[in-house]
């Protein structure tokens, strides 16, 4: 059993790992695409910043050890999380490939519940859909921590980056109608100089939260995994190398060596790229210059960290692209290239599904061969 444990945490850094990298684009395509920084630096400021951010809190990651998965219906063994992360990480792998944006989050909510359902012979209420008196600030509940976030963080997307857009423009407008030196300085060079300037401030902003968000959710799963271990009796008895396994392990708290390994892990992650995605983020929905980079930015860093403290799994990259459309659509409702935004939702909207198919496969099969631990 403590191999099987072992197992998990280790599946679970690499699907970790495989998010920092696959969801790098998040942080980094629009500072690359208006050539504010070069991959490089760009890359090295979001790994800095994904560090940073996930030592920040823990609301999410409580809210994937304890409160999607209803632990009392169903037996979550290290062989059924391994299942939820590999499901995760094939679909990952596969949009990748295909140099598509989906979210990393919603393939791992979606790993979780395809595992779940099938450990559970299709039990619906395997999984927590909204506790009694549940609200959102609570850790608990599909309703209110996946689907109602699901549908609200890509539009907030889109309209806060639309705003924000709409305001600077109307700011640089009226500037420009004042003469002299305020006409001055809204001129189009002075505009992208001072807007170069704010925009590595805006993507350090958004590695940030990518990292208050991202970085928690594979804590959530370690977490689930170490609790389910402590509750068998597997942990009672440890060498003396994994005595730091043995606290809490999540069900009140969050251990430091769990936030520790998958802030660093997923810093690695992010500083090894992820250059397919960047490019369609960056350069094939609209082009972007200094200022929508930093409009786009500010807009979807600012609901992820507001996700964050809600204790809220988002999706960075559905609060990103839907920013950046947001600001295409405040310059020129013609400059955003639907056939390519039709893919990214199709995308979207195949992930939970496509991630917890993948998972029930898995599941079912090691139950019919008697692996599943149940």
């Amino acid at each position: 059993m403590l191999t099987l444990l072992l197992l998990v945490v280790v599946t679970a850094l690499v699907f970790e790992f495989i998010n920092g990298f696959h969801d790098t684009a998040n942080s980094i395509a629009t500072v690359v695409a208006t050539k504010v920084l070069t991959p490089m630096q760009a890359v090295a400021l979001a790994a800095t910043m994904n560090l940073v951010g996930a030592f920040s809190g823990t609301a999410v990651a409580k809210t994937i050890s304890s409160g999607l998965v209803n632990t009392d219906v169903v037996n979550v063994t290290s062989q059924v999380l391994i299942c939820a992360l590999v499901g995760g990480i094939v679909w990952n792998l596969f949009t990748w490939w295909r140099g598509l944006p989906s979210s990393s989050s919603h393939a791992l909510i979606g790993g979780l519940c395809g595992a779940a359902m099938a450990a559970s012979d299709g039990n619906w209420s395997a999984l927590i859909w909204s506790k009694p008196g549940e609200t959102i600030g609570k850790n608990g509940g599909i309703l209110w921590k996946v689907v109602v976030p699901m549908i609200s963080s890509p539009i907030a997307g889109f309209v806060l980056g639309m705003l924000i857009m709409g305001l600077l423009m109307a700011l640089i407008s009226s500037m420009n109608s004042a003469g002299g030196t305020m006409a001055r300085i809204s001129r189009p060079r002075w505009v992208n100089a001072f807007f170069g300037k704010a925009q590595i401030v805006s993507a350090g902003y958004m590695g940030f939260a990518h990292g208050t968000n991202d970085a928690q959710k594979t804590m959530g799963v370690i977490a689930l995994a170490i609790y389910g271990a402590q509750a068998q009796g597997t942990l009672d008895h440890l060498p003396a190398w994994l005595a730091f396994m043995h606290p809490d392990g999540g069900k009140d708290a969050i251990d430091t060596w769990i936030v520790l390994s998958c802030a660093l892990v997923m810093a690695a992650g992010t500083a090894s790229g992820g250059w397919r995605i960047i490019k369609t983020l960056g350069h094939k929905m609209v082009k972007l210059h200094p200022i929508n980079g930093f409009a786009a930015e500010t807009a979807s860093a600012t609901i992820l960290v507001l996700a964050a403290k809600l204790g809220m799994p988002v999706s960075t990259t559905h609060s990103i692209s839907t920013a950046i459309m947001g600001v295409g659509f405040a310059k020129n409702p013609n400059a955003l290239k639907w056939t390519v935004i039709e893919r990214i939702v199709w995308a979207w909207l195949l992930t939970i599904p496509a991630a917890g198919g993948i998972a029930w496969v898995l599941v079912t099969l090691l139950k019919s061969y008697g692996l599943a631990g149940l």
